[in-house]
């Protein structure tokens, strides 16, 4: 017996393609959301996560420039207390120098020379007098220089011929200026370890006349 199927059995399997094709699109349209959504979920997450990290660098960055400054501020301070500091100590052993200059000169001028004037601006000595002659101002200068633990660098400023006193009594001489340093005792001290002369005063309280005298 022949079976005559009636059913539009092609139209029947292009429906259950299609059916089978639009199933499978709309799995793959969600599987497609489903990795856009995993995919921007990630990346919100690195975003978040950088997000925060930033967040941390500003605030780490903000509290180090905050300890910079008060860093510079102390550093600022301690400078202005040691310049404080060293203030005090200049001036106290400025207070001796007077004692340490007249008690070199009367050790350091030599025969033939007088002096007349001095005066101290700073750690700088302008020297006023009259000599015999060059040579004795050469000598003086030499043991400025050489010679001396409290004065350094010597320095002639002037010298020119002149006449002292009248008549008999006068006297052509040459009159100078020199001008040399005086050493702080804390620099004397840091150079050659020297200590303070302890005799200074009495050598200057014994000494009643001028530094050397012209004959």
């Amino acid at each position: 017996m022949i079976k005559i199927n009636l059913l539009p059995h092609r139209e029947a399997k292009r429906k259950q393609r299609k059916n089978a094709y639009f199933a499978m699109l709309a799995l793959s349209a969600m599987i497609g959301l489903i990795m856009v959504l995993l995919v921007g979920a990630f990346f919100a997450s690195q975003i978040a996560n950088q997000t925060e990290r930033n967040r941390f660098i500003t605030a780490e960055n903000t509290r180090l420039d905050g300890e910079i400054k008060e860093v510079a501020t102390l550093k600022q301070e301690i400078d202005a207390l040691k310049a404080r500091q060293q203030a005090v100590e200049d001036l106290q052993s400025d207070r001796n120098q007077p004692v340490y200059l007249m008690d070199e000169l009367v050790k350091q001028v030599p025969e033939g020379v007088y002096l007349n004037s001095l005066k101290q601006e700073g750690q700088r000595v302008a020297l006023n007098g009259y000599a015999q002659s060059n040579e004795r101002v050469s000598e003086l200068l030499r043991n400025l220089s050489n010679n001396s633990a409290w004065l350094e660098r010597p320095d002639l400023v002037e010298i020119r011929a002149a006449v002292i006193g009248t008549g008999r009594d006068s006297k052509h001489v040459f009159a100078f200026t020199v001008n040399v340093g005086i050493k702080r005792p804390s620099d004397k001290d840091a150079k050659d370890g020297a200590a303070t002369p302890k005799n200074a005063v009495a050598a200057v309280a014994g000494t009643g006349a001028p530094a050397a005298t012209l004959k």
